[in-house]
Order: C-alpha cells, then structure tokens, then sequence
C-alpha cells in the first residue's frame, strides 16, 4: 500500500533557507578575446602581401606563356617557374 503523500517541513539554518541545500555557484562572465589593432593590422597586412605577390606570380607565369608562343599545356610549368623567381626575387621562401 503506498504511503499518502505529505509535504515534509524543510529545516534552515536561520536565513530560511534549507540547512541541507548546496550553495548557488554564479558562474562569472569571461572576457571576450579580441584581436588587438597591431595584431589585426599585421594579419591585414600579411593577407594583402600574399594577393600581391600571387598576382605578381600570375602575370610573370602568363608572360612566360606569352613567350611560349601561347601554347598550351604547360601552365603548372609555367606557374611553378614564376613563383619562384618572384618569391626568390622578394626574399619570400616557399611555404
């Protein structure tokens, strides 16, 4: 037979809130990371160095097809050999 259901009285530590109850833990906000300004400067810079210098890769790679007679089939060749040298020119290593 099932026990009739009865509210239970709560016993407190005198701040009416229950004895036995497990403190609240407010969790604190954490600030937001952000680029600084020099940082995303730098990241800008970097991004437009690398469109310049892979536009300055295409336009020698289609010069040396230009110089090829404009033949096709050789792209790669042709792409490989200007990254090079514009990269050897510049100072920039190959990543």
């Amino acid at each position: 037979m099932a026990k009739p259901n009865t509210p239970r009285t709560r016993k407190t530590n005198g701040n009416n809130k229950p004895a036995n109850e497990t403190p609240q833990i407010q969790s604190v906000a954490q600030p937001r990371t952000t680029l600084s300004q020099s940082s995303t400067a730098t990241s800008t810079s970097f991004i437009a160095t690398q469109i310049d210098l892979e536009s300055q890769i295409r336009q020698r790679a289609y010069q040396f097809y230009e110089e090829r007679g404009c033949t096709p089939g050789q792209q790669d060749d042709d792409w490989l050999r200007a990254e090079h040298e514009i990269r050897s020119h510049n100072g920039h290593h190959h990543a």
